[in-house]
């Protein structure tokens, strides 16, 4: 039964069709919503259209945010339900498996494989899984292709068979584009129509993604976020999202963007005021004069970085520049008058005269002060002024030379007691690597630039940036200026329409001549997907243990993402990475010094190869357009030969394949009943590990390389995979047995158990006091085969990253029944409660040192009260019998979440939903 207590029904006639929508006006006669932001207005439309008489959307949930108090922290709940859910690999090809799984257990629970079905449209967009095998020639792209078919031929066939064996489901092939990119330029509707029960409705485009960078999508107006795999699922099998009415932060730009300044810097700045306001589960708005200044691109630039700045999402209005951009890619001109006369119908169209709405809170900038930055070398949200980065890069070189092997103490001793050697001596106290490379001898030092790379959804879709990149090549070609050997270039151009202006512009070919060729249509090196570096690199880095660098235009540079032999990473502008690349160091300060000599040996700068902002701007207007756009979207989900000569299973069930290392059948729904279970204190737990400050989803559930003497390498190598067909951990996250031996296992995560110490391995606390350091891997398999429950210490931002369902996956199945930190990354503490795994929050000021936890402790969690508790008191207990009580924050944040936990999970909750149902 449909229903709508406040009579907005309403009829738009266009395009020679009528419309059904649900009308902000009309709903507007009852309440003041001038005020309200455009984030809300798009919050308050899916709840007037999903109003059910209170199974998920009442009356009152419709009052509570058109009523909405900019100041009131968040409190109630309201269901948000997706028009469409869009899929990376990584994420998707679990996904997918999960959906498998699901039909055969809802088959045993007396149910049909086809209740299993995605709702709404669902589609999936190959683009993790190609990595810089080759580079710095023509052929890269075609042999990194050929690789890539070969390593992931069988996770392709299964989402082939899943591509027909489910409706709503489409998968867009490799070597297309990257998600995001191909989400704005081709996916997302912004208003979507459909027939709704034989209505034909029309309402805005909203969206999930399994990729926390969904929110670049924002850009356009469309309002998504990305959330974990589980919750994705559950929304394509018509599950709404609960959520508590957030806040709304407004960011205000004024001014227009100066000389020399790129996008990127823009977005740095915004990440670095953003993070240090705390806008963490938050939505936050653009507004302002500035917007007029702001070119979609570089919208959509700062929207896809919401995860790095902590918001939900950061979110721009749609006005007269999204219909450019839709005209500008190609949206035929019936979407585009849809999009245009229903944000005007429902007040969500945006220009001078729009009333300012009322936020939680204000930031201000300037687009004038903007300056060329970067940021790094660990974290995207520490950003470096371009002149302070040689600074920069020695103040965190301190800490990473202090363990050097003795021969180099002299060095460690020199700039470990505050730099204050003259500079003459601390450079000739360097540690070189003299290597032999491309017929050349160099010199490795600390500071080498190893690895620069035109990579990332965040710039690679920003004409402006990758245009600029190729300008500057053609500057520094013509002064004979070459990269530097040792550094390993490439360009992932995220799109094909990318690689069509740029050698529309000419400028290809002069990006090629400095060495960045294409290498593939995906993420690559922003994911860690950056490949091996050439052994005569590789050698020179271990010889002296050198503190090397990379620079690439992408948002993500945690530490052990990019490459396990760089320590450090920083994030820069797709001109300045091609800057960096020529100079070869980040020892270095490009703002004054010589980026390069021409071949008569005078100094080249950066302010002479830098193209102005009008030779960037000319360039746009004379290449990019939407012929670009039409030609290569227009058989979007047919893929090339190596994609449609893949040979899949049919059928409705997937056939398993027991011997398979990428694909199998998961363990979280063995045994599963339709008898709902308790949330049950925990007593009796050990201590897994205790952890520091922003451990992200990369430290817990790694996506690059496996070790071959890690527990996944040894599982792998058992079954007979050489270590060269290991793949990445990313990319066999359908199968369960190697990505929990992945869990915890990143060679950079330190457990404080073990004094800091790098690497996955814990002390395992057996019978009778005994101790053993073990990996965690093995050491939860003893546990587990104990009947010992895990928990998990750590401190503030826990689970930072991607929105990596596996860091929930693999610490379900190591046996961990809570996780308690000082406070929670958004899409981790939701992951978590989606796989039955209990977040905590230690209350304010506290954690394990300070509570003079060890891990030695055995560890119970009482007063959970089935869920209904908002706190919980951990007990734990020494071995002297000395006990340390303290309080915690339960983390179940809505009655939902609460539902979702007795089941044991959000999956679980889904799957007895729609067994109870009869088969159609």
């Amino acid at each position: 039964m449909s229903f709508d207590s406040f009579a907005t029904r309403a009829q738009l006639a266009l395009n020679g069709k009528s419309y059904t929508y649900f009308s902000l006006p009309e709903l507007g006669k009852r309440f003041d919503l001038s005020k309200l932001p455009y984030s809300m207005k798009i919050l308050l439309e899916n709840l007037l259209r999903h109003e059910d008489g209170g199974m998920t959307v009442a009356k009152e949930h419709i009052e509570a945010v058109a009523r909405w108090d900019a100041k009131q922290e968040p409190e109630t709940e309201i269901a948000f339900m997706p028009a469409r859910v869009v899929l990376q690999d990584f994420t998707g090809v679990p996904c997918v498996v999960d959906l498998a799984a699901m039909r055969d257990a809802v088959t045993r629970l007396g149910g049909s494989p086809k209740q299993i079905n995605p709702l709404i449209p669902s589609e999936l967009v190959i683009d993790h899984s190609v990595q810089v095998d080759v580079f710095g020639r023509a052929d890269a792209l075609d042999l990194n292709g050929k690789i890539e078919f070969e390593r992931n031929m069988e996770r392709y066939a299964f989402l082939r068979w899943g591509q027909k064996a489910f409706g709503n489901f489409k998968v867009v092939p490799p070597n297309t584009g990257i998600v995001h990119q191909v989400n704005l330029e081709n996916l997302a509707r912004v208003v979507v129509e459909r027939d709704v029960d034989g209505v034909l409705q029309a309402f805005p485009d909203t969206v999930f993604g399994t990729d926390s960078h969904t929110t670049m999508i924002n850009g356009i107006g469309v309002l998504g976020w990305g959330v974990g795999g589980i919750e994705a699922e559950a929304a394509m099998l018509g599950q709404p999202s609960s959520m508590l009415i957030p806040q709304v932060v407004g960011f205000k730009l004024t001014g227009r963007m100066p000389e020399g300044a790129t996008a990127t810097d823009l977005v740095l700045t915004v990440t670095q005021m953003l993070r240090a306001l705390g806008v963490v589960g938050k939505f936050v708005e653009f507004y302002g004069d500035g917007l007029q200044h702001l070119p979609l691109a570089d919208r959509a630039t700062i929207a896809n970085m919401a995860p790095e700045y902590g918001a939900t999402c950061g979110i721009f209005p749609i006005d007269a520049e999204a219909i450019t951009y839709l005209r500008l890619s190609g949206r035929s001109e019936e979407q585009i008058a849809l999009v245009e006369a229903y944000a005007k119908a429902q007040g969500l169209w945006h220009d001078a005269n729009s009333p300012h709405a009322t936020y939680s809170a204000m930031l201000e900038l300037d687009l004038g002060d903007v300056k060329p930055s970067l940021a790094g070398p660990k974290r995207p949200q520490d950003r470096v002024l371009l002149e302070a980065v040689r600074d920069n890069f020695h103040q965190n070189l301190e800490g990473l030379i202090a363990n050097r092997k003795p021969r180099h103490e002299t060095i460690g001793r020199l700039v470990g007691e505050g730099g204050d050697q003259p500079q003459a001596e601390h450079l000739a106290a360097k540690p070189k690597s003299k290597i032999r490379i491309h017929d050349m001898d160099c010199d490795l030092t600390d500071g080498s630039v190893v690895i620069a790379a035109i990579t990332s959804c965040t710039n690679t879709s920003n004409p402006a940036v990758m245009l600029g990149a190729g300008l500057l090549a053609r500057n520094a070609v013509k002064l004979g200026l070459k990269a530097k050997p040792w550094v390993k270039t490439s360009l992932g151009p995220g799109s094909l329409v990318v690689t069509d202006y740029l050698k529309k512009a000419g400028v290809l070919h002069d990006l090629e001549k400095l060495g960045f060729y294409v290498v593939g249509y995906g993420c690559t090196t922003c994911i860690g997907n950056s490949g091996p570096l050439p052994d005569e690199v590789s050698k020179g880095i271990a010889e002296n243990e050198l503190v090397v660098a990379s620079v690439l235009s992408g948002n993500r540079n945690f530490e052990g993402r990019v490459h396990p032999e760089v320590k450090m990473n920083y994030l820069a502008s797709p001109p300045l990475v091609v800057a960096y690349a020529l100079a070869g160091t980040v020892d270095i300060d490009l703002s004054q010094d010589p980026v390069g000599h021409t071949p008569e040996g005078k100094d080249v700068f950066l302010r002479d190869i830098w193209p102005t902002n009008k030779e960037i701007g000319d360039v746009i207007s004379a290449t990019v357009g939407p012929e670009l756009f039409a030609q290569n979207y227009a058989d979007v989900f047919k893929g090339d030969s190596r994609w449609n000569q893949i040979v899949s299973p049919e059928g409705e069930s997937f056939r398993w394949d027991a011997a398979s290392t990428y694909i199998k059948n998961p363990p979280y729904f063995d045994g599963i009943t339709m008898q709902v279970g308790t949330i049950d204190d925990v007593h009796g737990a050990r201590v897994m590990g205790i952890f520091g400050d922003s451990i992200t989803t990369d430290h817990i559930s790694p996506a690059g390389n496996i070790k071959k003497e890690s527990p996944a390498g040894r599982f792998l190598m058992e079954r007979g995979v050489q270590p060269v067909d290991f793949n990445s951990y990313g990319s066999r996250r359908g199968n369960d047995d190697v990505m929990v031996r992945g869990t915890f296992a990143n060679i950079r995560i330190r457990n404080l158990m073990l004094g800091g110490e790098e690497g996955g391995n814990t002390i395992y606390h057996g019978a009778h006091g005994a101790t053993e350091k073990l990996s965690i891997y093995d050491a939860a398999m003893r546990y587990k085969a104990d009947g010992v429950p895990l928990v998990v210490f750590a401190g503030k931002e826990y689970g930072t990253g991607s929105s990596r369902d596996w860091a929930a996956k693999g610490t379900n199945l190591l046996g961990v029944k809570a996780v308690v930190a000082e406070s929670f990354e958004r899409i981790h503490r939701s992951n978590l409660v989606g796989m039955g795994v209990l977040p905590l929050a230690f209350s304010d000021g506290q954690n394990a040192q300070k509570l003079g936890l060890d891990g030695s402790e055995t560890i119970a969690i009482t007063g959970l009260q089935d869920g209904a508790s908002k706190t919980a008191t951990v007990t734990a207990r020494k071995h002297d019998g000395r006990e340390v009580r303290f309080e915690v924050k339960v983390l179940l944040l809505t009655p939902k979440e609460t539902e979702y936990f007795r089941h044991g999970g959000i999956l679980h909750y889904v799957l007895r939903q729609l067994a109870a149902r009869k088969p159609a």
